[in-house]
């Protein structure tokens, strides 16, 4: 085979190659990146301890208020920090600044909020053919008691059961919680 057809072949080789590290290295990258404040993983979920929470423009109170939510426990991830404020952004993907002081490490997720008006089961082990614990409607809050990274114990009122953790927001695809 003459020189000049080896050279797009190893480099098609040495792209894939690349690739594939790529792929196993993303993960781990954004795994490192931590707060400058606390030292903890960034993004990270929490939850909201209080039932009125201002969401500021900006990291200090001078800011103006965007939104008020009013729903204790509603799970928020935080993306950034900043002395004593925190960036968090909602399931709706809506971002702005509150006081550390109001959210907790407590973990809860939404029940499928992507999905409109829709019923999802829990289960009373962490199968799909288990017996059906509850049905749940969607943006339903409960709270996380464990993940295996596929599926998470989840409890609330009147019910506690297994989902699929892809049906959840609050719990990473794959992220283990004990």
């Amino acid at each position: 085979m003459p020189a000049a057809s080896l050279v797009p072949a190893r480099l098609a080789r040495l792209a894939a190659a690349l690739g594939v590290a790529l792929a196993f290295a993303a993960p781990a990258l954004a795994q490192q990146q931590v707060g400058t404040v606390t030292g903890l993983p960034l993004p990270r979920y929490a939850s909201l301890k209080s039932d009125r929470v201002n969401l500021r423009e900006g990291p200090s109170k001078e800011h103006r208020t965007r939104w008020i939510f009013q729903r204790a426990g509603l799970p928020v991830e935080i993306v950034a920090e900043f002395e004593t404020w925190r960036r968090i952004r909602d399931s709706e993907g809506a971002e702005g600044w509150v006081l550390h002081s109001l959210l907790s490490g407590r973990r809860t997720a939404l029940v499928a909020p992507w999905k409109k008006d829709a019923t999802i089961e829990i289960h009373v082990r962490p199968e799909a053919g288990a017996p059906v614990a509850a049905r749940l409607q969607t943006n339903v809050i409960g709270n996380v008691r464990k993940c295996d990274g596929q599926w998470c114990r989840m409890s609330g009122e009147g019910f506690d059961g297994f989902i699929p953790q892809a049906s959840l927001w609050g719990a990473y695809p794959g992220e283990k919680i004990d």
